[in-house]
């Protein structure tokens, strides 16, 4: 495999470039008689395009999904479901200058290492365009999970540079995250993040940002208990987003320093006292919430002058213009959505092909706090 197929049963093929007529996905494996229509996409489409507001790039697109196969009388068929979203605002022009220079931090260099070609109309296949088709196959594994196990796949933005969110975990509330272009869940600081941003835009930099993501009603039993664990999937499936340079599971690296008699979830037949795990022990999930935190690095594409090469390995100073997010976390909160609810329905399907039999176990520990 090249790469660009994700899932095991429900599989995502996504194809296209970011300045091509087109992106897309195949969507292979979704159960028949799931009702789907092109509106469905709206919402999350509209949570994750650029040119909403000053804070990310100025590219606006329409982003309309047009499925032209597996749904038939506006109910899926089991067969392969291909959705297609036409490019409507390329300007190639902007990367003329670039074309045979490689951006410091950016993938220009490894793809001409790999393949001894590259598309240099931003970025190409390395775009965070490529996400678009994502977030769109996340919306059929997100309808899905909740008409088949009430789960619900929800995130939020928890710092941002160097500011941080308010709220804890457990509390936030996600009326206010909709409510603001940030998916920030304290709305006394967004005022702050508004002026924070507009000076880095001015100034022409950029910075990093932590989204952190949480699925409840996940039913436990879900993951495999070697290879093809939730976490480890889960893990990858994040790792997988541009610009993604860690993902912890629950309390993550911040375990470290916790003793174990901290670190355990205890548990009653009242429920689990506590989440420090994420939901998901020895790789399957426990019927809590499952948890987790992605850090995203700071925008590759700077108009600031950096040092690099050109494709004769001449040194040159490189000015990467055109419409570029001075913080790609500011809309990544769909995208980690997405592959969450991916990872999800593709481990519930497979635990319903082996495991289908099983039926509930008792006890069940209800999920407690967390």
């Amino acid at each position: 495999m090249a790469g660009n197929t994700f899932g095991t049963l429900f599989a995502v093929t996504t194809f296209g470039e970011s300045h091509g007529p087109a992106i897309g996905c195949v969507v292979d494996g979704c159960p028949p008689g799931l009702a789907l229509a092109p509106e469905d996409f709206a919402h999350d489409l509209a949570r994750r395009a650029t040119g909403r507001t000053r804070h990310t790039s100025q590219r606006r697109e329409a982003d309309q999904v047009e499925i032209l196969s597996g749904v038939y009388e506006g109910r899926t068929t089991g067969t392969p479901i291909a959705l297609l979203i036409r490019n409507t605002d390329q300007r190639s022009r902007d990367y003329a200058a670039i074309a045979a220079q490689f951006r410091p931090a950016h993938a220009d260099y490894t793809y001409w290492q790999k393949y001894g070609i590259r598309d240099p109309r931003g970025g190409g296949r390395s775009s965070a365009r490529e996400t678009t088709m994502r977030v769109a196959a996340g919306v059929i594994a997100r309808k899905w999970l909740a008409e088949r196990h009430g789960v619900r796949v929800r995130g939020w933005l928890s710092q941002l540079g160097e500011h941080r969110a308010a709220v804890p975990p457990a509390e936030v509330d996600f009326d206010a995250v909709e409510a603001n272009p940030f998916f920030w869940p304290d709305p006394a600081q967004v005022p702050a993040l508004e002026a924070y941003m507009d000076a880095l835009r001015k100034s022409g930099d950029s910075v990093g940002a932590e989204v952190s993501v949480v699925a409840e009603n996940v039913p436990p039993g879900w993951g495999e208990p070697v290879y093809g664990k939730l976490d480890a999937e889960l893990a990858a499936a994040l790792m997988s987003i541009n610009a993604v340079k860690g993902v912890a599971i629950g309390d993550g690296f911040d375990a470290v320093a916790q003793r174990g008699t901290e670190h355990r979830d205890e548990f009653t037949a009242d429920g689990f006292l506590s989440n420090h795990a994420g939901g998901i022990l020895g790789g399957i999930s426990s019927g809590q919430a499952v948890r987790a935190r992605v850090a995203f690095k700071p925008t590759s594409s700077l108009r600031l002058p950096g040092r690099g090469l050109d494709v004769a390995g001449q040194a040159v100073e490189v000015v990467t213009t055109g419409r570029h997010d001075p913080c790609v976390g500011i809309r990544a909160t769909p995208i980690v959505e997405a592959m969450t609810a991916l990872v999800l329905m593709d481990q519930a399907l497979r635990h319903r092909a082996q495991c289908g039999d099983v039926g509930p176990v008792s006890p069940r520990v209800p999920p407690g706090l967390g």
